[in-house]
């Protein structure tokens, strides 16, 4: 069964994070949300309606019967069950917005939906960049469990200490774990394959660190924290989702953030996450195109992929940063970053596009992943439209 993932309700509510990739494609949790539906449904024919420029990139569907689903929620048994069990022509609705249809996507229109469900249990959404560090703790438990179900951790080494469940703990093959503190009472603990938590860490549940990524040297790690793949990360870091291929390496503090890919956060780099006045943080939002309050006392940074920070970089309270954004200039840098700002200030001039592909393509070989002529376009439609 082909899945189809739909951006139509939510791509623009997640910006500056889906300028490059579809909702599906965000990681909150372990998983991405597309991996996690992949293993809930039990299929790998994944497709996408999404951004015509960045359809290139990322299959568009096939004419065929498929499964339609809006991708960023977590489904309780009973919705699941639900969703696996429609028929052709059936959907299901939650809060007058289609979340699942199956149907013939050669001919994709709600006449040809000839029942619809409304679902009236409570359903855990992601509406917004906030959310994936909000509810972070609710998709590490869920990750957690879909995937260390019947399975077997490897041992953890006698060289370090350990407090709570050996049960919330769960080490993939081939990683490595010495001379650190790891703490599940707080949280579950997973720690992808190949990963490694250097000498002197401190992990306090819950935690994920995904495949080949790296805590540094002495890291203080504090739930509920995700660091996607090929990651390095140090310093003290508090409710974090990392998407992926991103270093923080050194040490300074980050809270309640989302950083995308490709991003590198230069040694000493703070985020303050709490304003003096301890007020509620709006927060920029590239649809309302105005700071927008929140409803959250502690958010720190959003910043879009292929963004850089220098050294001894200071961010204030609830900031965002565009993608390909190069931070560099003295003082503290306002609340909003735009794409491809040159030093980081409001009024910057903007970084040079092929300036901007060679960093890219440098920093992508590092981990030896192509940077294809579908990255390029991607990056120049938003250098010139957005």
């Amino acid at each position: 069964m082909q899945l189809v993932f739909s951006d139509a309700q939510f791509w623009e509510d997640f910006l500056p994070l889906t300028f490059t990739r579809p909702v599906a494609e965000m990681r909150c949790g372990i998983l991405t949300f597309s991996e996690r539906w992949q293993k809930l449904l039990g299929s790998a024919d994944v497709s996408y309606l999404t951004e015509d420029y960045l359809q290139e990139k990322f299959k568009k569907y096939d004419l065929k019967e498929s499964l339609f689903i809006v991708p960023n929620f977590l489904p309780s048994e009973n919705l699941l069950n639900q969703i696996k069990d429609l028929q052709l022509g059936e959907a299901l609705v939650y809060k007058d917005e289609l979340l699942a249809v199956r149907i013939n996507m050669d001919n994709f229109a709600l006449s040809h939906i000839n029942k619809m469900t409304d679902i009236e249990e409570e359903v855990l959404f992601f509406n917004q960049p906030t959310d994936l560090f909000s509810f972070n703790e609710k998709a590490i438990d869920f990750d957690f469990e879909l995937l260390t179900k019947g399975r077997v951790s490897a041992p953890l080494s006698e060289t370090n200490g350990f407090l709570g469940d050996k049960k919330d703990l769960f080490i993939e093959e081939g990683a490595e774990v010495e001379f650190s503190t790891l703490n599940t009472k707080t949280g579950k603990i997973y720690i992808g394959k190949n990963a490694e938590v250097m000498e002197g860490c401190n992990l306090r549940g819950p935690i994920a660190l995904c495949e080949e990524s790296k805590f540094n040297l002495g890291a203080k790690i504090y739930g509920a924290t995700t660091v996607g793949p090929h990651c390095k990360v140090g310093g003290e870091v508090n409710n974090v989702v990392i998407f992926g291929y991103t270093n923080k390496g050194h040490d300074g503090f980050i809270g309640n953030s989302v950083i995308g890919e490709w991003c590198n956060l230069g040694a000493d780099t703070n985020s303050s996450n709490l304003k003096n006045n301890y007020a509620i943080v709006k927060l920029w939002n590239y649809k309302a195109k105005k700071f927008v309050n929140t409803g959250l006392q502690f958010v720190g940074l959003i910043m879009g992929d292929h963004s850089k920070s220098a050294i001894n970089t200071q961010f204030n309270t609830g900031t965002v940063v565009g993608v390909a954004a190069n931070i560099f200039k003295s003082g503290f840098p306002p609340n909003l970053i735009e794409s491809f700002s040159w030093g980081g200030m409001k009024g910057d001039e903007k970084f040079k596009l092929e300036k901007a592909y060679e960093v890219a393509d440098l920093a992508m070989a590092r981990r030896k992943v192509p940077f294809t002529e579908m990255d390029q376009k991607i990056l120049k439609t938003i250098y010139e439209i957005f």
